[in-house]
């Protein structure tokens, strides 16, 4: 089996970090590997922004998170990883979702090739597309006429899982 295979069949999701801050090396290496992900017409139309552990803006986008779901969970959005990526896109071009789907799970790919944990995030959707979506945009650098699409948290796994079973005969069907 190669080396692809066997990244797809390891990954699953990570809900615990220490507190090992990514290399340089490790974050390029993430970038690059959402930056390289496919896009409609090529439009290259998504952003990374790159916030660490710490910043108030992550405590600011949880805080509003829970007012408006009107619940405070026992972990924050990004359980504690010391790496957050928001991807944000052009919010006029239909294909922003999609694109951002495919950057997101390269990332999340690419972490797990290089032995991080990674967490694709879309429950913030609600805080950065409501009242404070602009304050949020500003706070977090997206481009002009973007908004956010998806985020994915990264670092070093303090906790693991098995990767999820499938029913190949109830999840696929073949003409």
């Amino acid at each position: 089996m190669n080396e692809i295979a066997q990244v797809l069949q390891r990954r699953s999701t990570t809900r615990g970090y220490t507190a090992e801050p990514l290399t340089e090396g490790e974050l390029e290496a993430l970038l690059l590997a959402g930056l390289q992900a496919p896009t409609a017409t090529n439009r290259q139309e998504i952003h990374i922004t790159v916030v660490q552990d710490g910043d108030p803006v992550l405590a600011e986008i949880e805080a509003e998170r829970n007012a408006l779901a009107g619940q405070t969970p026992a972990e924050n959005f990004y359980y504690g990883a010391p790496t957050v990526l928001f991807l944000s896109g052009e919010a006029a071009f239909s294909w922003t979702p999609v694109d951002a789907g495919i950057a997101v799970e390269n990332i999340a790919l690419a972490a797990e090739g290089l032995g991080l944990g990674s967490v694709i995030i879309g429950c913030v959707k609600q805080a950065l597309s409501g009242p404070r979506r602009e304050a949020f945009a500003q706070a977090l650098r997206f481009p002009a006429g973007y908004e956010f699409q998806i985020a994915v948290a990264v670092g070093h796994k303090a906790k693991t899982k098995e990767p999820h079973t499938y029913d190949m005969a109830r999840n696929v069907t073949r003409l």
